[in-house]
């Protein structure tokens, strides 16, 4: 090819980029979503807060140059970044590694110790298991037939198993709702997407007696709060009726950030900055701003399901 005809190519390919598109939905949204939770991490935890918007910050930036890297290389990249996310999750499990490498917190191995930084696999897990299903699924076959499904599940399980072997419930439980939402984008038969829920839901449920005595006795504790019993207020469900106790207190408007830093020390609501953020939010800014966060994270799933179609 001459280097006039490459030039015109890149014109070409630089003309078709749009500048409005959806995916400026899901920015957006995001960027809302992490100027909301500085400010609710505000509430307590000023030092954090401040840690969050440089991180944020430098996260932004790097999301821009990321945007550059063409969509193939991603492709190309996709299931050899998926093996090496199985190979640390693996590694973070290995008994023998010392604890200045991999160092449990609370009784989880989740962390590798870099020095600077800690860095948790099941993290970067998330986004390879992303990468690797929409390689997978580009092609017809393998989300128009049911054999291609099935393959897509047997992906989705390897990561679940090993982080909730970690253990870390939570995370290992975001897996399968992605699975489905991207058949649902790909353009799965809705009869096949039945099968694959059901079958999603048994490889969930048959992972229970590999769970550890406080992941069940949460669950335990979940069902008994939805079905109005206190019997775990003070024991594995404190954290769930904490929390609940402070929505509640923030009313339709909220409390503001003084008042609610009293309430949340004087109640003693574990992890606020974190797991917990959504309580201080409620708190802070009451059924509107709940609202308000719900409402973001609405734009953020339409906004992606949007652009993936």
């Amino acid at each position: 090819m001459s280097s006039q005809s490459r030039f015109a190519s890149k014109r070409i390919h630089r003309s078709t980029i749009r500048k409005v598109h959806a995916g400026w939905i899901v920015f957006i949204a995001g960027f809302l979503l992490m100027l909301l939770g500085i400010e609710a991490i505000d509430t307590t935890r000023p030092s954090i807060a401040s840690r969050q918007l440089l991180l944020g910050s430098i996260g932004i930036v790097c999301a821009f140059a990321i945007a550059f890297i063409p969509q193939k290389r991603f492709r190309q990249a996709s299931w050899w970044l998926y093996v090496v996310c199985l190979i640390l999750l693996l590694f973070l499990l290995v008994p023998w590694v010392p604890d200045f490498i991999v160092h449990p917190r609370n009784g989880a191995r989740r962390w590798i110790n870099f020095v600077v930084t800690d860095m948790q696999p099941s993290e970067l897990a998330k986004i390879a298991f992303v990468f690797a299903m929409a390689s997978h699924l580009r092609f017809k076959k393998h989300y128009r037939t049911f054999n291609g499904l099935i393959i897509a599940l047997f992906v989705a399980i390897p990561p679940m198993f090993l982080i909730l072997i970690e253990p870390d419930l939570g995370t290992a439980m975001l897996f399968l709702p992605a699975l489905i939402a991207m058949l649902i984008a790909a353009g799965a038969r809705y009869r096949h997407l039945v099968v694959i829920g059901l079958l999603s839901l048994i490889a969930a449920c048959s992972m229970y007696p590999i769970l550890r005595s406080h992941q069940k006795n949460r669950i335990h504790a979940l069902i008994a709060q939805v079905q109005g019993d206190d019997k775990y207020e003070q024991t594995i469900g404190y954290q769930g009726a904490r929390a609940m106790m402070l929505i509640g207190a923030g009313q339709s408007t909220g409390v503001g950030k003084e008042l609610a830093a009293e309430l949340l020390s004087a109640n003693h609501l574990p992890e606020e900055h974190n797991d917990m953020i959504f309580a201080v939010i409620a708190l802070r800014w009451g059924l509107w701003g709940s609202i308000a966060t719900w409402m973001l994270y609405l734009l953020f799933g339409l906004g992606g399901i949007i652009t993936a179609i």
